[in-house]
């Protein structure tokens, strides 16, 4: 279930003991509710993915590619005439913690492709919007067990669960969390914490499902602090109230609010 905070998180947030874990699904769809409630009210996607999109050229500057969703990383450049070389584009704004809302092609680089001035470009990379993301995934202080993992296993053995990450959250491991191992991401959808083992979905957010050797580091994403908090603060009013969460008067959802062209 999509999250962008962890099951862990709202637990904490609503002083739920650990002996109390009879309204976990309630919480996990309250959860998934508010993930879903901040990002259609934004038009931002607050979790990477990896895909590619189509960027129209701007009319008035067809050297600039207006970028259909936030870009925090590109991978790769293709118009009609064939690829295009990464170093004839900048991502603006060109900042490595802030995604980019535009492409700026060098004057001849469309040109030298075969590409006509107003047709589509497509664009492969991560998408998404994060404040912080050349920080934004955090080292566990785990790895995959001692055996490698095949690309279809559902579960991981981990050392412990339980323990602090490299930045001292604890646990390192919950309910809801993005990993990433190499270069494949996985969703945790449950943990059992006696027997150290994490079960997955594979292969998400558009990164394909691979194997990994044994020992592989672990990491953990950590989501904007404040739409964290932001998320955390709807599910709670979801899980206490059961009616609809006004989202008119937020300001950070305002303020986030993407605007297109």
């Amino acid at each position: 279930m999509y999250t962008i905070a962890t099951l862990e998180d709202l637990r904490r947030r609503l002083n739920l003991g650990d002996d109390d874990r009879g309204g976990d699904d309630e919480l996990r769809r309250a959860l998934h509710e508010a993930s879903h409630l901040i990002e259609s009210a934004t038009g931002r996607r607050f979790c990477p993915r990896l895909a590619t999109l189509e960027a129209k050229p701007d009319a008035s500057d067809r050297g600039s590619l207006i970028l259909p969703d936030d870009l925090l990383e590109l991978h790769g450049l293709r118009g009609a005439g064939g690829s295009i070389n990464l170093a004839d584009a900048s991502i603006l704004p060109g900042h490595d913690d802030e995604p980019a809302s535009i492409l700026q092609l060098k004057p001849g680089a469309a040109v030298h492709t075969g590409v006509s001035p107003l047709a589509p470009v497509s664009v492969s990379g991560v998408w998404g919007w994060h404040d912080r993301w050349s920080r934004a995934w955090r080292q566990s202080g785990d790895q995959v067990g001692d055996a490698a993992l095949s690309a279809t296993a559902s579960t991981i053995t981990v050392a412990d669960s339980d323990a602090s990450d490299e930045d001292g959250a604890q646990p390192r491991f919950q309910v809801g969390h993005l990993l990433r191992i190499e270069g494949e991401r996985l969703r945790v959808v449950a943990i059992d914490r006696a027997s150290n083992r994490l079960r997955v979905l594979r292969g998400v957010g558009g990164w394909p499902a691979a194997s990994h050797p044994a020992n592989a580091k672990i990491e953990t994403y950590a989501p904007p602090p404040a739409i964290r908090d932001l998320t955390l603060r709807f599910a709670e009013l979801l899980v206490k109230t059961a009616g609809p969460v006004d989202l008119s008067s937020n300001p950070l959802l305002r303020r986030m609010r993407r605007l297109t062209a």
